[in-house]
């Protein structure tokens, strides 16, 4: 067997290359192998040949840990998962190659750890092309051969200085051992002539040190001035690569759409008139339905166009189905939107207030975010101080109010004779609220305890809602909205938040119920998880997945909604909102599909079949629909939104001063109206004093439920001093905090137990008694 070829020192980002015996299995024992050492990866090949095409195994040295066993043999293992017996030829080709793996080693942990402080752990931006790309890469190469060789200066002055130095101890100790005073001649000069070499060696060692931290120092600004460009273009690809994403979106809808032909059976008269051919028939039913894509998860469904028989009537002949379909078709256009006959005569309108279009533009100030973020990361959210500057000037309380921006579905859904045609509806406001998240990654001011947020629209809109924190720890926020058309909307949210690093989690827990007057009709749902991206490093996104069922708990009705996560190489429509309508015996009568922050449209289901096996061997529903119609779209942002914090027209009035509201109202609380003045050292300071303020509120009441409870150890721990929060328990001392304005219930239809509004506000605003609001601000 040759003997192997020793591993060259050679630059950095070249290669390490030679042969080494590898430990295979009992039978074969040791097996020759060719290993290259390559920017902190070690891989091997049975030959040279077998580089090119065919890598038998690789370890990642930055987590590896390197042992030697005897004079040849060493171990490389990443900790269980790979381990390399490796024996070299000789001693000193096994050192050799442990100098170069702990050097690759040490190198891939300092890239590593720059990587993690800067939060990029993207591929690195390949070389830029062109001529100035190749200039810079040749001095770059030969920079790095200027400084290997400085390098290769010290190892070799560092052998010189040990060998020098051995043989200048072994004189030192036969000097000492001499009795003869003739030899001492002798062996001083040997002493002398040894010193002498070894200082002359220290020498060069220094000046070659002084050398490398010379051209280190010198080439340092220049690297770190092109790092930080690459990572400036990594962010603008990223930026474009979003940009074209989406008008690759645009352009294969717009695509179908311009494929799509005229209809000629919208209208059920047309289908009357005679001398029409098979063949035109047969056209027409393409044109006369939509097709929705194939959805990618295998558990969904498919939809195809109905069958002619559900659009064509003979005049001599009209089925009960088709009857159906007619008065379905009606019911959906006309008789939703007219007004109910049995609503009084409509009262003089009187002035409608003019509310504010505009509020102060956001400043830009500079934070250094991973400065704050990095000691947060698995905390709640809610228990982390934050500045101001990662907030929008908008309370939680606020937010929830927002839910209430497209109230028209739920007037509309009042006035549905069908419960099927009313869900639909209902599952349309639900996507709705989640339309004004898309570019708010502002954070909202979380509320104080007992803070409130009324919303008068009576006059404008019909509606009026109020919302309260009714606990802190952890944070819930009760809301309650009636309509003069007949509906009831609360719902009662708790907000769970973990920081992962690269992104943010947030988990609405506790369920939202709107109640229909005139049929009783009885709906409840969950939101879906709201997750924030790029939170340290690039540009922030929102993205809302999940799944909601709205169930109707009078009639069994329910629709399933699923919220796609969003992907950039997605084939699929960006932020797809899908759903089913299905009654109580599990039969679909509705498609939903759209996306949450654009519009949601709907169609009518003629007939449903089991179709092809999905990807994951499930077969999917195909469900042939009658043209779909668009049920919601998103408003249009105002002017300028984006100085103003991403606000629609709605966002913009809720914090608009407003006479008579209550002391405890998100608007007059002062951290929150100084941010939005733009006075955010204030803000950040009144914030503080708010939080501290607080705190000091929340542990005198909980020293007074501890005091008045039963337990022995509970009053023992008050009167050692103990804090009240180590046996403090909510859960055991119900009534240690009683809301304003609501009450904890068991609501008998939906079995949930929540917070829902117990009266009074209103009166006590009309009457402008608010004696009973604790003083918060």
């Amino acid at each position: 067997m040759s003997e192997s070829k020793p591993p060259t020192p050679t630059p950095p980002g070249d290669m390490y290359k030679g042969w080494l015996f590898k430990w295979t299995n009992y039978i074969k024992g040791y097996q020759r192998r060719w290993f290259v050492l390559s920017n902190g990866l070690l891989s091997y090949y049975r030959t040279q040949a077998e580089m090119g095409h065919t890598c038998r195994g690789t370890i990642n040295l930055a987590t590896a840990n390197i042992a030697v066993e005897d004079s040849c043999n060493f171990v490389i293992s990443n900790g269980g998962a790979q381990t390399y017996h490796l024996k070299a030829s000789s001693e000193v080709e096994r050192q050799r190659w442990i100098t170069a793996l702990e050097l690759a080693k040490a190198k891939a942990v300092h890239m590593q750890a720059e990587s993690d402080d800067s939060g990029d752990d993207c591929p690195a931006v390949p070389p830029s092309s062109g001529q100035g790309g190749g200039c810079r890469n040749l001095e770059i190469q030969s920079t790095l051969r200027t400084l290997g060789s400085k390098v290769e200066d010290l190892n070799t002055c560092n052998d010189l200085i040990v060998k020098h130095g051995s043989a200048l101890q072994r004189s030192l100790s036969e000097l000492e051992g001499i009795r003869v005073v003739g030899d001492m001649g002798e062996k001083m000069r040997q002493v002398t002539e040894r010193a002498t070499l070894f200082r002359i060696t220290s020498n060069a060692m220094i000046n070659a040190c002084r050398d490398f931290l010379s051209l280190a120092q010198n080439h340092s600004k220049r690297w770190q001035k092109a790092l930080q460009a690459e990572r400036d273009q990594r962010i603008r690809l990223e930026e474009t690569l979003e940009q074209l994403a989406k008008q690759h979106n645009h352009l294969e809808r717009a695509f179908r759409g311009a494929t799509v032909l005229p209809s000629s059976f919208s209208n059920p008269a047309l289908a009357n008139k005679g001398g029409a051919s098979v063949k035109g028939d047969a056209s027409d039913e393409d044109d006369d339905n939509e097709f929705f894509d194939a959805m990618e998860d295998p558990a969904g469904f498919i939809t195809v166009p109905a069958d002619p028989k559900y659009h064509r009537r003979s005049g001599s002949n009209v089925s009960g189905l088709s009857s159906e379909i007619g008065m379905d078709e009606q019911s959906f256009d006309e008789q939703s939107m007219v007004s109910n006959p049995e609503s009084p005569p409509p009262l003089e309108l009187e002035p409608v207030r003019q509310r504010r279009t505009r509020i102060p533009d956001k400043p830009n100030y500079y934070l250094n975010l991973w400065s704050i973020m990095k000691n947060c990361i698995g905390k709640e959210l809610s228990k982390i101080p934050m500045p101001v500057n990662f907030n929008e000037p908008l309370s939680m309380l606020q937010r929830l109010s927002e839910d209430l921006e497209y109230y028209e579905l739920l007037d509309k859904a009042a006035k549905c004779q069908s419960s099927l045609e009313q869900m639909c509806y209902v599952a349309a406001f639900t996507v709705s609220s989640y339309s004004t998240t898309v570019h708010r990654t502002g954070k909202p001011f979380n509320p104080l305890l007992g803070e409130t947020f009324e919303l008068d629209r009576l006059k404008d809109c019909g509606y009026r809602s109020l919302c309260e924190q009714v606990s802190h720890h952890p944070p819930a926020a009760a809301h309650h909205a009636s309509s003069e058309k007949g509906w009831t909307l609360r719902q009662e949210i708790t907000l769970a938040s973990k920081f992962r690093g690269k992104y943010l989690s947030i988990m609405p827990l506790g369920s939202i119920q709107c109640l229909f007057d005139k049929s009783d009709n009885h709906y409840s749902w969950k939101k879906v998880t709201t997750t924030v991206h790029n939170i340290i490093v690039g540009k922030l996104w929102i993205d809302q997945s999940g799944e909601i069922d709205v169930v109707n708990h009078k009639t069994g009705d329910r629709c399933h909604l699923k919220f796609a996560p969003y992907s950039y190489f997605s084939r699929d429509v960006p932020r797809k909102v899908t759903g089913v309508v299905t009654d109580k015996e599990g039969k679909a009568h509705y498609v939903l599909s759209g996306t949450w922050d654009e519009k949601m449209e709907f169609s009518r289901i003629m007939q449903s079949s089991k179709g092809e096996n999905g990807t994951e061997g499930k077969q999917r529903t195909v469900y042939q629909t009658l043209k779909a119609k668009e049920i919601w779209r998103k408003n249009p942002l105002p002017e300028g939104a984006e100085n103003m914090y991403f606000f629609s027209s709605l966002a913009l009035t809720l914090n608009d001063p407003e006479e008579g509201v209550a002391p405890t109202d998100c608007r007059r609380r002062p951290d929150q109206r100084l941010m939005e003045d733009g006075r955010w050292d204030e803000a950040n300071a009144e914030k503080q004093r708010l939080e501290e303020k607080q705190r000091t509120v929340r542990r005198e009441r909980e020293r007074e439920a501890v005091k008045a409870a039963s337990s022995p150890e509970e009053a023992d721990a008050v009167e050692t001093g103990t804090e009240a929060n180590e046996v403090f328990d909510e859960s055991t001392h119900p009534d240690s905090y009683q809301a304003l304005w609501f009450e904890k219930l068991d609501d008998p239809v939906s079995g949930e137990t929540l917070h829902v509004y117990k009266g009074g506000y209103w009166e006590a605003k009309e009457q402008g008694s608010w004696d009973m609001c604790p003083e918060i601000f």
